[in-house]
């Protein structure tokens, strides 16, 4: 999972050579809507900072006590949320001189929500304590 990870790490590069972009071309109309701007620097940043999380989430579900199936949840649960987030605030992102974020930002609420339930469901696995017959 965490090779499967690190492949998206590209991706939002690319995100930030975007933003970069638009924020040097004036005629790109990027800063003319602050709305816009505001939604797609959300989305970068969040992409960034949960896809860290995810790393280290898999290597804190190797130590949790969860059974298989919820240890998988939270391994392939992470990575996807920082994927609905950062994919909700880009798509919701209006034309210039809209006043509201598009239909896309329920993306940005299912992603908030897997998030919790994974970060939540790896919080109770490393705090249970460890089943007897748990490989050492």
């Amino acid at each position: 999972m965490a090779g499967l990870i690190l492949i998206l790490v590209p991706t939002i590069q690319y995100g930030g050579y975007f933003l970069l972009k638009q924020l040097s071309d004036p005629a790109s109309g990027y800063i003319a809507s602050p709305l816009r701007e505001d939604l797609e620097r959300a989305g970068h940043a969040h992409a960034g900072v949960i896809i860290l999380l995810s790393l280290i989430g898999q290597l804190l579900a190797d130590h949790a006590s969860l059974p298989r199936t919820l240890a998988w949840l939270v391994r392939v649960g992470l990575p996807v949320s920082a994927m609905l987030l950062s994919a909700g605030f880009f798509l919701a992102a209006p034309a210039a001189g809209a006043d509201r974020p598009g239909g896309m930002i329920a993306l940005v609420y299912a992603g908030a929500i897997l998030l919790a339930v994974s970060v939540l469901t790896l919080a109770v696995g490393l705090l249970r304590p460890a089943r007897a017959n748990a490989p050492a």
